[in-house]
């Protein structure tokens, strides 16, 4: 299994999402904003769910959880179904030029990781767009290489099951300990509960939501199983984070926790 690696280049990610979003709000943004790219093709501020790639004229249907996002300062950013990535674009009417130049290096399965390649290529250089209601594709000037995309929902705080992708440390994001698989995640109710799982222990405590502050009220009650070093690493890690409050900062689909020391992490909405 390949050795994860720290997330270094994921780092400039999160904080492009955190400058562009306001802290504690429970809505995702807009579908369109004002910003640096042409008009022309409206894309800056949306976000799309990746259905599938044509590379050579083969189309591969995505993985779930692949998605890409058009930022207002003239980036783009996704995830492959398992690295995040990264890039320019440049929008000149309704031709966007696309320029990759950062990916994570979390080991992915086989197929995933032929799709990763794939998708990598194929939002690559200038591509014609056109968007028909909540569809948009991007084909190359021969038609061999594209992508269908379809437009995403942003996720609400409470009611989503939140995926824990990545540990926070300050302005340093890593991956989750080797071995500790990927089973962390939770859940917010309306009922003032939150419950999930901490990497092997299911988990449930009482939950606060005041303003931009998430508070997890006394120890959360948990499971007795018997964990792997990995697990039990990454359970203790969790299992302090949340105890005390919290500032948590909503982007779309992206849900960040963190400390007063800055210790925390990051979470995906579950597709």
């Amino acid at each position: 299994m390949p050795k994860p690696r720290a997330l270094a280049v994921l780092v400039p990610l999160l904080l492009l999402s955190a400058t562009a979003t306001a802290c504690g709000t429970e809505q995702g943004p807009g579908a369109a904003g004002a910003g640096t790219v042409d008009p022309g093709l409206p894309v800056s501020g949306t976000h799309w769910s990746i259905k599938a790639v044509t590379v050579d004229g083969s189309k591969s249907t995505a993985p779930a959880g692949a998605r890409v996002e058009f930022k207002e300062d003239g980036r783009a950013q996704g995830n492959t179904g398992c690295n995040h990535f990264g890039a320019t674009v440049a929008v000149n009417g309704d031709t966007l030029t696309v320029t990759q130049n950062e990916i994570t290096e979390i080991g992915c399965p086989g197929d995933r990781q032929r799709f990763e390649k794939d998708l990598i290529k194929a939002f690559s250089g200038p591509l014609k767009g056109t968007i028909k209601g909540e569809r948009f594709t991007l084909a190359s000037a021969d038609g061999r290489n594209g992508l269908e995309l379809a437009s995403e929902p942003g996720a609400p705080l409470r009611g989503t099951t939140w995926k824990v992708d990545s540990l926070l440390s300050g302005t340093t994001a890593s991956s989750l300990p080797a071995g500790s698989g990927s089973k962390a995640r939770f859940v917010i109710g309306e009922d003032g509960r939150v419950s999930g799982n901490l990497g092997c222990n299911n988990f449930s405590a009482t939950v606060r939501v005041d303003g931009t502050t998430l508070t997890v009220d006394g120890p959360a009650a948990t499971t007795r199983m018997m964990c792997a070093s990995a697990e039990m690493e990454l359970e203790t890690k969790l299992y302090e984070l949340l105890d005390g409050p919290l500032t948590y900062r909503l982007d779309h689909r992206t849900l960040t926790l963190t400390d007063s020391s800055g210790e925390g992490l990051a979470a995906t909405a579950a597709p």
